[in-house]
């Protein structure tokens, strides 16, 4: 294979391949309605063309074979007439005459078969422009589909890796991140308040205690029993030595809380 060669055949390739690129379907349905169109009104001129010379051979032939008539009917008043050489004549014309008719029906024969022929054609050609017709609008809807899905398809494409979708996504992420902090903080603040009302609640209880037992002891009496004689001196109900301890025990243990 010569360079000269393949240097054609790449230049070709890439001559396709950029008219392909650039056919739009929409457009190229168009452009190929109005061009059978154009062939339909051509072929319409054409089928004319052929019917009226069709008469124009008609009309010769009839003239032809009326002349010829016409020169048979000389021949006999010629050959009544006793001119022989006269009637010999006009039989030399009907003669040509026929000749011409002749010739002038099989061209009116061929010329009856080429209209049939491009009236064929020209009804074969509004069946298909009426098909053509149909489809176009069906194709068309169709080209416009799946231009639309293209572009959507393209559009999904670039927000899977489009910068700013990325962006959209890492500030969602934070914000379900500080929500969620919230919310801990919440139930942290929750949880303290709870636990200091349960301590107040439990603190409440000992003072209670405290201030009873501190009643108790503050109203009871220090009167002696009686005792038989010869006994020692009395000695007080409650030592205070016993009752400072037991507090101090207290107090110890709601420290130790």
């Amino acid at each position: 294979m010569g360079l000269f060669d393949r240097i054609s055949r790449v230049v070709r390739a890439n001559m396709n391949d950029m008219v392909s690129k650039a056919e739009d379907p929409e457009k190229i349905l168009e452009q190929a309605l109005m061009d059978m169109q154009e062939d339909l009104i051509q072929l319409r001129q054409a089928v004319a063309t052929a019917i009226a010379g069709q008469k124009r051979i008609e009309q010769q032939m009839n003239q032809a074979q009326t002349q010829a008539a016409s020169w048979q009917q000389r021949a006999q008043l010629a050959l009544q007439k006793g001119q022989e050489d006269l009637a010999r004549q006009a039989l030399s014309r009907k003669k040509t005459f026929n000749e011409t008719a002749v010739a002038l029906k099989t061209q009116l024969d061929q010329q009856a078969g080429q209209v049939d022929t491009l009236k064929r054609n020209l009804v074969a050609l509004e069946g298909k422009i009426a098909e053509a017709k149909t489809k176009k609008d069906m194709l068309k809807a169709r080209a416009q589909a799946a231009k639309a899905q293209e572009q959507l398809q393209s559009a999904v494409g670039r927000l899977s890796t489009n910068t700013s979708m990325a962006a959209f996504e890492r500030m969602e992420e934070k914000v379900l991140s500080m929500e969620a902090k919230a919310q801990a903080s919440a139930e942290l603040a929750g949880t303290d308040l709870e636990s200091q009302f349960v301590s107040l609640e439990a603190g409440g209880d000992v003072e209670d205690e405290l201030a009873a037992m501190k009643a108790q002891l503050a109203g009871a009496p220090t009167a002696t029993t009686a005792l038989p004689p010869g006994a020692a001196t009395p000695v007080s109900v409650s030592q205070p030595s016993t009752v400072d301890a037991e507090l101090e025990a207290l107090k110890r243990e709601l420290d130790g809380l």
